[in-house]
């Protein structure tokens, strides 16, 4: 897969030492965008991270990725490894760098920095397992056989690690979010202010020159990865019950039991890959968002798309949706909510223009311009 095109920043004169730190790299998503565009403005930065695939990740082949010791560990059992990550991290000492800027939706804001180094960490969510998610982990471990062992685990050591993962959120000096949602649990759970920067989006890629734009749209698509907190369920049997065509775009642990609920309109395309997700989110009549995300980057790329989300109303929903302009709320947590909304839906009329707009605020640049004044 190639990388999202870069946007690099001129070096000044005088640059900091920067290290970029996450959590691991090891598939391809909203976290790993973050890096990338740090990468991008900091060429020269190492980036250090627990495990590392490149087979899966192809965007950081120029870049000095340095490993933690669990790079010997396979990377498949990156949901047993919280407690060594917490280690790891924990004593990874980067005194020597200026600024380290830790991109991190669990340890990677752990590390040791010194007196003269300057820690940005920028929180994805205060980590899901030990907070806002504990209960949806415990539910749904998704360790298939042995999630039996996943919630003793989970359940005999969630105190001690949340003492520690509040802790450890103490030691960076700015502490940014990916959204107000983020920046309230923020609050919440670590007791601490942030300031909010919203992550980089590729909408240019996903915005069709104005010759191209389709001229007819069909139907609804939801993508995601189909895990029970996703509620890619709700977007189905809302779906199914109105009778309304629905194109799921996906994978996970709740596959199968999509497929048994869904009716005649509802499709399951397979190996959908990056060109025919953005002409399907083009040609579609929108988007259906139905879980409270913690920023939510395919909403935005639909939007850059020209195309409307029916949202959940929470999140961070909140920042990008206005309602009537880019698209409509639905309130409750269920299929009924979701069915009226797009009854609503049907009635509403949008200009693709006025939506491709709201996407732009999300832009790489906007992003980077961000990071560089918080730094400067």
């Amino acid at each position: 897969m190639k990388s999202p095109s870069s946007n690099r920043h001129s070096p000044s004169t005088k640059q900091p030492k920067v290290a970029i730190v996450c959590d691991w790299l090891t598939q391809i998503g909203g976290a790993e965008q973050v890096v990338l565009a740090l990468h991008q403005m900091y060429p020269e930065a190492p980036i250090y991270t627990s495990q590392y695939d490149p087979d899966k990740i192809d965007w950081f082949t120029d870049a000095d990725v340095r490993t933690t010791w669990l790079q010997k560990l396979p990377a498949s059992l990156r949901k047993f490894m919280p407690v060594l990550r917490a280690f790891a991290f924990s004593r990874l000492d980067l005194s020597d760098y200026d600024v380290v800027i830790s991109s991190a939706g669990a340890e990677a804001k752990f590390i040791k920095t010194g007196a003269n180094t300057k820690h940005i960490s920028y929180i994805h969510a205060p980590t899901h397992y030990y907070w806002a998610r504990y209960d949806q982990y415990m539910s749904h471990p998704g360790f298939g056989k042995l999630n039996w062992l996943a919630r003793l685990g989970l359940r005999t050591l969630v105190g001690p690690l949340r003492k520690l993962d509040y802790k450890m959120a103490q030691r960076p000096h700015v502490l940014l979010a990916n959204s107000t949602h983020t920046k309230n649990m923020i609050k919440k759970y670590y007791d601490r202010d942030s300031v909010v920067v919203h992550p980089p989006v590729q909408v240019a890629n996903f915005q069709p020159p104005t010759a191209n734009h389709p001229k007819t749209r069909s139907g609804f698509v939801a993508i995601g990865r189909q895990v029970p907190y996703k509620n890619i369920h709700l977007a189905v049997k809302a779906c199914t019950n109105l009778g309304l065509k629905l194109t799921v775009v996906g994978n996970g642990p709740e596959h199968e039991r999509l497929v048994a609920m869904a009716g005649e309109t509802i499709e399951f395309p397979e190996n959908v890959d990056d060109e025919q997700k953005i002409a399907l989110l083009q040609r579609s009549e929108g988007l259906i968002f139905p879980n409270c995300d913690d920023f939510g980057i395919t909403a935005v790329e639909a939007l850059a798309s020209g195309t409307p989300v029916i949202a959940l109303k929470a999140g961070g929903a909140l920042d990008w949706l206005t309602e009537g302009e880019n698209g409509i709320y639905f309130e409750q947590e269920n299929a009924r909510s979701l069915a009226g909304a797009l009854q609503s839906f049907s009635a509403t009329k949008f200009t693709r223009k006025a939506i491709q707009e709201s996407a732009n605020r999300y832009s790489v640049t906007r992003f980077k311009d961000a990071i560089k004044e918080i730094i400067q």
